[in-house]
């Protein structure tokens, strides 16, 4: 039944590339990846995927990888995703005008855990160093992603013309499934090309506000930013409207999430019926977004619709002047005021100003960019997932298995096992059901260097100590949305349970996937544990005009439930003014 301190699904470490980090991955991997979202996801999809885009910038040449035909580049250890931080680091030391450190601060948290870069004699290339600065110039110059869009119709096409589940034979499903792996390889190529270039704009935009002396400039620049991640919130905020102008429909929220489809079923009506299409059509378009959602186990909201009405919910009570559009109207307001008092002051030097505008047009691209490559992707994933869990429920019908969720315990060669010898895998299925859901109870270790840790050498969450705070503790973290905002802290540690969440108070979370986009909404402001410089809760933050604070180590745990804070988005501070009482 396997070694009770190793997971299934762990990963073997190379010599080229011994440095892997949960720095980054803690916001776009938070939970623990099942065996078959290794198998068909990361390994087949995604670090093709990677390496493509990194030939394809010039960063490394094919036979530089390891195992290259079957790459392995996002690591699993102890059941959690890991990024590949000596990859990273080749890639900022070739970069022209760039280093290892650069890269680190652009892409991952701030951890004492982390090693110092080490020189190896193949990281020299000249010939790198010319084609990756060329893909620089191509960033900081280009007036279009048109390969993005491309995808983005494709993915659309491919949901449009989803075929009828419930009518395909078990075959089928599997196949369809298995057909996403090319389209997801070929999305998340396109994803890694963007996302690895998009701190470029940034960071010139840092550089020129350091400049004329004011560093929080840069972060006000980059406000205001339209993201396709952030689209789901400004759909439910009008849905939420449509609930809290009938009496009938507000009244199916009054006993929480769970029950509103089913009450407005029942209940009928005109205003009933009017929001159910309003809804279906909503999980039409953005049913792909979930929890942990890179991963096909994790329950989608259009298989489980609970996180997206508990956000609606929440809108429906939220006064007008939590409006989303509101809110990023008046933040691209301030962007435009910014941009305005920069050109000013460097009006007299035309070399800086070519590079303000430059850099200005390359981070809203890029950063725009970076959201969209991901909700293709994601869409993508989704399809595989619904293929999955239709024949799950088939399983789970003929009394194969007794849990759909225990079909992602196998790999991608065993769900052919599973149609024709059953017996012989269903076995392995519980016990790693069961070993899987013990993952969920650790903190991964941050760094994995050289040597592949064992489950024993994971902290229990709730064995974790962390400080305390008083009146007057400033909590430190990094600049993620400018703004100032004072409230009640709500502490929530899971986006389909947000319980205690008023409109008006500042959400303090663990990470931030786009499930958690629509809690921002009624936020008065965010705070994360995680999350560097590009991270998603720092991007979505600025289009939605929410104040933000990320990588606040422990946040979650030394912020009081229910404390008085103020946070400063510019500064990347966060005050406790008052504990509960």
């Amino acid at each position: 039944m396997g070694n009770d301190n190793k997971w299934v699904g762990d990963s073997e470490l190379g010599e080229r590339f011994p440095a892997w980090t949960r720095g980054n991955a803690a916001d776009v991997f938070p939970d623990p990846f099942s065996p078959l979202g290794k198998s068909m996801v990361l390994q087949l999809s995604m670090s093709p995927g990677l390496r493509d885009a990194y030939i394809a910038l010039g960063a490394l040449n094919y036979d530089e990888f390891e195992n290259p035909d079957t790459p392995d580049l996002f690591k699993m250890f102890g059941g959690y995703v890991y990024n590949p931080l000596t990859l990273t680091r080749v890639f900022g030391y070739r970069m022209p005008g760039a280093t290892p450190e650069m890269i680190d601060k652009a892409f991952f948290d701030d951890n004492d855990e982390v090693p110092p870069y080490e020189h190896q004699d193949w990281h020299d290339s000249p010939d790198n160093d010319a084609k990756l600065g060329e893909s620089m110039g191509w960033a900081m110059s280009t007036t279009e992603l048109p390969m993005l869009d491309a995808d983005r119709d494709m993915v659309r096409e491919q949901r449009a013309n989803r075929p009828d589940l419930a009518e395909m034979t078990d075959s089928a499903l599997l196949a369809r499934a298995r057909s996403m792996v090319p389209l997801l390889q070929r999305c998340f190529e396109n994803a890694m090309v963007v996302s690895s270039l998009a701190s470029l704009g940034p960071g010139a935009l840092a550089a020129v506000c350091e400049g004329i002396g004011d560093p929080s400039l840069s972060i006000r620049l980059l406000a205001g930013i339209e993201v396709d991640s952030a689209a789901p919130s400004h759909a439910m905020w009008e849905l939420g409207r449509v609930a809290a102008a009938s009496d009938a429909v507000s009244a199916a929220f009054a006993d929480g999430p769970d029950l509103v489809l089913d009450r407005l079923r029942n209940t009928g009506g005109a205003d009933a019926d009017d929001f159910l299409e309003r809804f279906d059509a909503f999980l039409f378009e953005y049913g792909a977004r979930a929890q942990n959602e890179y991963d096909i186990y994790a329950t989608s909201w259009e298989v489980k619709p609970r996180i997206a009405l508990a956000a609606i919910d929440l809108m429906r009570r939220s006064d007008e002047s939590q409006a989303p559009a509101g809110r990023q109207a008046a933040s691209i307001a301030e962007r435009d005021r910014v941009v305005a008092e920069v050109r000013e002051k460097i009006a007299g030097d035309p070399e800086t100003a070519g590079l303000f505008e430059a850099a200005l047009g390359s981070a809203q691209r890029f950063l725009s960019g970076r959201e969209r490559a991901k909700t293709n992707t994601i869409t993508i994933i989704n399809e595989m997932r619904v293929a999955i869990r239709e024949y799950g429920r088939r399983l789970v019908e003929r009394g194969v298995i007794d849990a759909v969720e225990k079909l992602f315990m196998a790999d991608n060669h065993q769900l052919d096992r599973i149609r024709h010898s059953p017996e012989s895998v269903v076995p392995a299925l519980d016990s790693r059901w069961e070993q899987f859901q013990t993952l969920f109870e650790r903190e991964p270790v941050f760094m994995v260097n050289g040597r592949v840790p064992e489950l024993s050498e994971m902290t229990r969450r709730d064995a974790e100590t962390v400080g305390t705070v008083e009146v007057g503790t400033v909590l430190t973290g990094a600049a993620g949305s400018g703004g100032v905002a004072t409230g009640r802290a709500r502490v929530i540690l899971d986006a389909a349970d947000p319980e205690g969440l008023e409109p008006g108070d500042i959400l303090v979370a663990p990470q931030t996937d786009p499930s958690w986009v629509p809690l921002f909404v009624p936020a008065d402001g965010v705070i994360v544990n995680v999350g560097a410089m590009g991270s998603h809760a720092m991007i979505v933050s600025r289009e939605l005009g929410v104040p933000c604070v990320a990588s606040v180590a422990g946040a979650t745990k030394l912020i009081p439930d229910g404390a008085t804070v103020t946070i400063d988005g510019n500064a990347g501070t966060v005050t406790i003014d008052a504990l509960p009482d």
